[in-house]
């Protein structure tokens, strides 16, 4: 990348998320070599682009007679990301904008980036003010599926989520972090975890507030057998292995698998790595507990993951649901009578939640306050736990997560 690494980098991964449907993550994963700080830049303008797409579209299109091409409007929305939520000078935003579309083999174009840039630079942030910009950024679908909290979520999903973190036991507050009322730790969105003290050896981890609770509400005790299915990248292994359980973590995917270990290796932590389906293994000896954080939509994650949106379809709910039955069925073969499973998801999908258990044969065993300090409003009225972005606003929200507790009798 010759030119401008920062927007070549934004420009190539907004194309594999709009016209490959490539992750965020596997697209950053393939760019060419260059600086870290030229590939963060680039990341960090990707991802407010895709935050805020259909915000930046509706200053871009009255300035426009027809639709250019879509590799111009990846260049345009670059330029207007600048502009309105980077707070970029105007002559760099639009210099840089144009340069990019001659680099990206645009040439043509350059005159009408040049042109409605500088009008974006006049005019777009009093337009900015007059449009519901929570409802541009969500897709119909998904703000209807929301219901009474589509606004406070859609509102946390045009912000960077701040960054949480799990301690090992022992392990005192760094510098800086704020310890939430469920014991993980906050920094301010942008913070580099590795310059926290205690990363680099091992006594904390990435995990959001929300990704923490389900192994909390496990509640392992030492001693107790105790199954993470679907397991990687391992934060959730980690706390029940912190808590003296007998830890067997179970992974498909080898690669992730060997993450999984890495990430052990480095925490000083232990416990039983297994490679295999959860729908065809099956252990030696009975769980005392099972966690099964499932695949699912992630849209409870969307603040971290802002590609999700412009990748998931209504139709793909159907079959991550069947798919999420057909592993509480395995969750509940691997527990002893009495046993008791968390089923989890990072989704804020109400198909993928609840209904889920119905006909699991499994009891239903509900959470209580004094399980979830500090978040009262997130058990549900049948003692579920929902989460969602738009809770602890004052402290900078948190990820979307459905959890329940259920018992093998």
């Amino acid at each position: 990348m010759a030119g401008d690494p920062t927007r070549e980098a934004a420009f190539a991964l907004l194309t594999a998320v709009f016209e490959r449907r490539r992750t965020l993550e596997e697209a950053l994963n393939a760019l060419p070599p260059m600086e870290p700080r030229d590939r963060s830049a680039g990341h960090r303008l990707a991802a407010a682009v895709l935050r805020r797409s259909g915000t930046l579209d509706a200053v871009l299109e009255p300035l426009m007679r027809k639709a250019p091409p879509d590799p111009a409007r990846h260049v345009l929305r670059i330029g207007a990301a600048g502009l309105l939520l980077l707070d970029m000078p105007p002559h760099a935003a639009v210099g840089t904008a144009v340069a990019l579309a001659r680099t990206c083999g645009l040439a043509p174009f350059s005159g009408l980036v040049n042109a409605v840039l500088r009008r974006v630079a006049t005019d777009g942030k009093a337009v900015l003010e007059t449009l519901d910009s929570p409802r541009l950024d969500t897709p119909p679908w998904l703000w209807a599926s929301w219901g009474t909290d589509a606004r406070a979520i859609a509102e946390a999903h045009q912000h960077e989520a701040p960054l949480d973190l799990t301690l090992s036991p022992g392990t005192e507050v760094p510098e800086g972090g704020l310890r939430l009322p469920t014991e993980s730790v906050r920094y301010p969105a942008g913070t580099h975890v590795a310059e926290i003290p205690g990363f680099a050896d091992g006594r904390l981890w990435v995990q959001d507030a929300a990704a923490a609770l389900p192994a909390s509400l496990l509640a392992a005790r030492p001693g107790e057998r105790v199954a993470d299915l679907c397991a990687a990248p391992g934060g959730k292994t980690a706390q029940l292995a912190a808590a003296g359980a007998r830890v067997t973590a179970v992974e498909r995917d080898p690669a992730r698998l060997a993450r999984l270990a890495e990430n052990l290796a480095r925490w000083r932590l232990r416990a039983e790595l297994v490679q295999g389906d959860v729908l065809a293994w099956s252990p030696p000896e009975l769980f005392d507990a099972v966690l099964l954080d499932a695949p699912c939509s992630a849209t409870g994650t969307i603040r971290r993951h802002p590609d999700v949106p412009h990748l998931k379809r209504p139709r793909d709910i159907g079959p991550l649901c069947e798919a999420q039955d057909r592993l509480i069925q395995a969750a509940a073969r691997m527990l002893r009578p009495g046993g008791r499973l968390i089923y989890a998801v990072c989704s804020l999908q109400p198909e993928e939640g609840a209904p889920r258990l119905t006909g699991s044969g499994l009891r239903l065993d509900p959470f209580h306050e004094e399980e979830l300090p500090g978040l009262p409003e997130a058990i549900m009225v049948e003692g579920n736990l929902r989460t969602h972005p738009g809770m602890w606003r004052e402290w900078g929200g948190m990820d979307g997560f459905f959890a329940a507790r259920v018992v093998r009798d």
